[in-house]
Order: C-alpha cells, then structure tokens, then sequence
C-alpha cells in the first residue's frame, strides 16, 4: 500500500469522528428537553455490552461522584439474580443499533420488574420494544463498525443529564481535531490507557477503539495499578497515555521504563477524539480498513 491511497481507508469513519463537535451540541440540546432520563437521588442501573458498557461506568461513577445517587453499570451477560431481583428505580438500556440479543433479553425482563429506558441511534428497534421510555439518537447513528460519535455523543447526553458541566465539550472537541496527532504510529507499538473514576471506564474504550480499528497491543488500567504488576511490560515502544492527572510516583516510573508519557489535562470526554484519531492513523499506517474491520459487526445478534 502506498501513502497516496492510505487517505482512502477509514473514510467513513473519520467522518463521523469529525462531526462530534455538531453531535455533542445536539445531545446538550435533547438533554434539555427530555424528561426521560433518572432524575437526581434515583437508584439507577446502566446495561450495556462492549462500548456501550464503558460508556455507562464512565456516567455511573460520574453520576455518583457529583452526589446524583447510587449508580452503577453491568454487562448484560453479567447480570445475575441480585441485579434482576433487585435493579433499582430505573434502568438505562444503551445500545447504537439496538438489536444487540444480549441486551434485549435482559431488557425485557427488566421491564417487568422496574422503569426501563432505552436509549439507541435507530428507531424502532428491538430495544425499543422491550423498554418503558425510548430516547433516539439517529443525528448520532454510524455507518462505521467502530463506534466513535454515538459513544460519545450519549456520554454527553447522559453527563449533561446528571448536571455535569458541558457546555464547552463541543468546542474543546473542536481544538482536539485540530491539532497535530498525540503519536506518530512509527513510533508505538503498544498504547496503555490509564484512568482513574470516571475515566477508568473511558481508558477501557480507549484501548478498545484501538483495538478494533487497528488491531493495536492496548491495554487499559486503573492508574494507580498500573504500578501493581502491568508497568512490567512497559518499554521505549509503548506510549502510556493517562486520561486524568498522575500522582508524582506514577509519573516518576513511567520515565524510568523509558516510555512515553501523556497526560491529559482538559476534559477526559474531549481526548477520546485525540484517541479516535490516533486509531484511524494506526489503520492507516497498518493499511487496515477501520469502517468495516475484519471479524466484527455492527451489533452481535445471537439466536
């Protein structure tokens, strides 16, 4: 593959990164009007698979952090019959497509037991048959396998729901696409995303994204454990990219393996679009076709 048609991969997909400056301003607005979404001392509970899941224990742990109640988020495969018994008084069903099998069958047997809400970029999905409220988010809807606007355009509806502040994100989205990439990938051949709260769940979509869209060595790590065994494999090939401040420590051993280190310093939510970029340039230094990457699909629908 030659550098000339490497602009040619990845074109749905950059498009769609692109456009979350618009996205997220849309979210901001459909927060304001809906009436959908828990209100504050609420016991939720968010369900979700894969990055739906991440996203749901970035705003759980976001949720409990600005005192809004007891949140949390499981994987619908991991539900078990604590969860269903007892789910709280509503339940966020996130899901792009909205036919993912495992979280239709949990979400049905959900809805009888408490208040489901749905929220899903395609209307009339099975998701929405099964929960008590739908909020679509179409504007949002990908073409591309690997999710990047929906993601974080629902991450900004759901923060804006519990109050966070948001109202900058559109543009501090705008100022990440700007810039140069965080990395040349010549130079890395691993990522490690650290995070910390709420981010903890944004460094495992991080490494995810990576991962499906350029088949990259990524990992992902509560910041304070990274030093608890995973640091082992760190060398002057992997670039340690920490989505939220390092204590002095951390800093200090990161320098002494002789890799690179990033921290973020703005929003957390607004590096992820750094990270989607980085992933399209490692698709396209690797010659991989990231809108339709080998061995995934759109939704997992099992019979």
């Amino acid at each position: 593959m030659t550098a000339t048609t490497a602009p040619e991969l990845a074109r749905r997909t950059q498009a769609e990164v692109e456009s979350q400056p618009d996205t997220w301003r849309r979210a901001i607005e459909l927060a304001a009007r809906t009436g959908a979404l828990p209100a504050a001392g609420a016991n939720v509970l968010g369900v979700g698979c894969g990055t739906s899941y991440y996203i749901l224990d970035s705003y759980a742990r976001r949720r409990r952090q600005l005192g809004q109640g007891r949140t949390r988020a499981v994987i619908a495969t991991e539900l078990d019959a604590v969860d269903l018994a007892e789910p709280g008084d509503a339940v966020i069903l996130l899901s792009r497509s909205g036919t993912t099998s495992d979280l239709v069958r949990v979400g049905r047997e959900l809805s009888e037991r408490t208040r489901t809400i749905a929220i899903t970029g395609t209307p009339g999905s099975p998701i929405t048959e099964v929960a008590h409220e739908t909020i679509v988010m179409d504007f949002a809807d990908e073409q591309s396998v690997v999710q990047t606007r929906y993601a974080t355009t629902a991450l900004t509806l759901l923060r804006a729901s519990i109050g966070d502040d948001v109202a900058g994100l559109p543009d501090l989205a705008e100022a990440a696409l700007a810039e140069p990439l965080v990395a040349d990938p010549a130079d890395f051949d691993r990522v490690v995303f650290l995070g910390t709260g709420w981010t903890l769940g944004l460094a495992e979509e991080a490494a995810l994204k990576c991962r499906e869209a350029a088949k990259l060595w990524t990992e992902a790590y509560a910041s304070l454990e990274y030093r608890h065994g995973p640091i082992a494999c760190a060398s002057k090939e992997s670039l340690v990219w920490a989505l939220s401040p390092l204590p002095d420590d951390v800093v200090e051993a990161v320098a002494a393996t002789g890799a690179t280190l990033r921290v973020a310093t703005g929003d957390p939510q607004a590096e992820l679009v750094r990270v989607h970029r980085l992933a399209i340039a490692y698709a396209r230094h690797r010659g991989l076709e990231c809108d339709t990457p080998e061995h995934l699909s759109r939704s997992v629908v099992v019979a």
